[in-house]
């Protein structure tokens, strides 16, 4: 019963998705969509879409360190299956628990991951894009050159500041898994804290990740901005907190209103949706189909079947 009741959830998240998805393009004109976009090279939208594949490939390493850590290692194509049809669902709902995390709960379980593993790889993931927003947003504002400060209306030595407390976090995490900070607890959920290295290896994949994001925004701006890099990474990092804070799915409409509001005024909402056509949509389009494809599979193979976890599998 709960078997087909979480199948049944899945596919309204899907469904949820695909709504979200026409609600947000129905926001604007064909010709205003096709007039901007005309405005970028072809080659910046190339440029831009390597850079939205090269952040789903850091995604994927997200789950595939998370698997490791509960001592449950998966081969990393297979991660990576679960991750890109779990996170190209997500991205466009919102509510990374619910919808990404009802997800990986089907690919895992059939992997032989219990309930808590699962909620462990979820907190897993959830740590590693804290970590990495952190760090961005701590690099962008500290390096910033004086010609970026317009833009986030900030004076140097606040800005540098605001860095430094955003470099606070992933500098007490590394600090707290040397020191050995006690496990959490919920009453019979215990999560340790990751070794060392598997934090250093967290900041890093969440860093390169978040940074990849970026680098695809600004491919897709340089037609209508001179802001740098680091610019337009601060810029993405305060839109992406407000869209998390929001709870809007998918931050709709809060990602570009934000990211108008902080970049300058020759910023163009072509650009934003290019983006969010080449981050958000193209991914949903295949990961959709994907995950539906998985779950017939899995179904054929008979109901209540479970696969080895790749560590056992080797040991075997």
């Amino acid at each position: 019963m709960r078997r087909h009741l979480l199948r049944i959830l899945i596919l309204l998240i899907i469904c949820v998705a695909l709504v979200l998805v026409y609600r947000s393009l129905s926001r604007y004109s064909l010709e205003d969509i096709t007039s901007s976009l005309s405005q970028i090279p072809s080659y910046r939208i190339i440029t831009g879409f390597l850079c939205v594949i090269a952040s789903y490939i850091c995604l994927s390493l997200f789950d595939y360190l998370g698997l490791r850590y509960v001592g449950k290692g998966q081969a990393y194509p297979r991660a990576a299956l679960a991750s890109f049809c779990a996170l190209s669902i997500g991205h466009n709902v919102g509510g990374a628990a619910l919808s990404s995390g009802a997800v990986r709960y089907r690919f895992y379980t059939r992997w032989g991951l219990s309930g808590d593993e699962v909620a462990k790889v979820i907190l897993f993931c959830g740590a590693t894009v804290l970590l990495g927003l952190s760090m961005l947003a701590a690099i962008a504002l500290i390096l910033m050159p004086p010609t970026g400060e317009t833009i986030l209306q900030l004076d140097p030595g606040p800005r540098k500041l605001l860095g430094l407390a955003f470099l606070a976090y992933p500098v007490a995490y590394v600090i707290c898994s040397i020191w050995g900070r006690p496990p959490l607890k919920f009453r019979s959920f215990r999560m340790e804290m990751p070794t060392t290295s598997m934090c250093i290896a967290q900041i890093a994949v969440g860093t390169v990740n978040f940074g990849f994001v970026a680098a695809a925004l600004h491919q897709l701006l340089t037609a209508f901005t001179d802001a740098g890099y680091l610019q337009v990474a601060s810029a993405y990092v305060t839109a992406t907190i407000a869209a998390m804070l929001s709870h809007v799915p998918g931050g709709l409409g809060v990602l570009e209103a934000t990211m108008l509001m902080v970049l300058p005024a020759g910023a163009s909402i072509g650009s934003l949706v290019a983006f969010r056509v080449l981050y958000y949509f193209v991914p949903l389009l295949i990961g959709a189909p994907l995950f539906l494809l998985t779950e017939i599979l899995a179904r054929r193979e008979g109901p209540g079947r479970s696969e080895p976890s790749g560590e056992a599998a080797h040991q075997a």
